[in-house]
């Protein structure tokens, strides 16, 4: 399993982004300040990623970067307050692989999280949901064992709502990041393509609406339509 370590001296959001990364398949280890981070990576350095907070008690992020990550050479995504474009420059110009600015939504930290484990070839190439395997590198998903086809942006879709499990995700976002352009209000063609993987993938009763906002796929079945 991907490990990531999230170093954030704010508990509420370090629990916040722990808990996200964990209902994404992830496996995520905290620190709350520089010096506990420092001295882990002294002791463990088998991590896939590291999301690291600049305002650190004891050592800041910028430090820590330099001193502890850069020799390991592990991907490093900067999550700060700190918004000036000299301390994005220095952020990106010290080795980050990116940087983003708080506050922050969810969705979009887990998308940037994917982007760049897949640019280290980092991602896991078979991904689960209940019965539904899907092998990332080939496109092919398939429902106990069985291949389903599915049409490429229906493929696209689906790998979208898994990695972003039991998170709610609204229509702009899903229109940004599957089709690459910007929400309409016509849903059509979304709410066809969530019918289509619905019946394909038997998805039902995992794959609800949130009225008004958009979608959720849910590991755990509930009582939400």
């Amino acid at each position: 399993m991907i490990r990531i370590l999230v170093v954030e001296d704010d508990k509420a959001i370090s629990d916040l982004i722990c808990f996200n990364l964990k209902r994404s398949g992830y496996n995520p280890v905290a620190c709350l300040d520089g010096l506990e981070a420092e001295k882990l990576l002294e002791i463990d350095t088998a991590f896939d990623l590291v999301l690291l907070d600049v305002m650190l008690p004891g050592i800041d992020g910028f430090e820590l970067m330099e001193y502890s990550l850069s020799p390991l050479e592990i991907p490093v995504i900067f999550i700060t307050a700190k918004s000036s474009t000299v301390d994005r420059i220095k952020g990106l110009t010290s080795g980050a692989d990116d940087y983003i600015i708080k506050p922050f939504e969810i969705v979009e930290l887990l998308a940037r999280v994917n982007i760049v484990l897949r640019r280290y070839h980092k991602t896991e190439s078979v991904l689960s949901f209940k019965n539904i395997t899907i092998d990332v590198e080939n496109r092919i998903v398939k429902v106990d064992n069985v291949l389903v086809e599915l049409t490429p942006k229906e493929y696209d879709l689906f790998l979208f709502l898994v990695r972003n499990k039991n998170i709610t995700l609204f229509r702009d976002k899903i229109y940004e990041k599957v089709w690459e352009s910007d929400f309409d209000q016509d849903t059509r063609t979304l709410d066809l393509h969530i019918r289509r993987i619905r019946q394909k993938l038997g998805l039902a009763d995992s794959l609800k609406t949130v009225y008004g906002m958009g979608y959720r796929l849910e590991d755990v079945v509930s009582d939400e339509i």
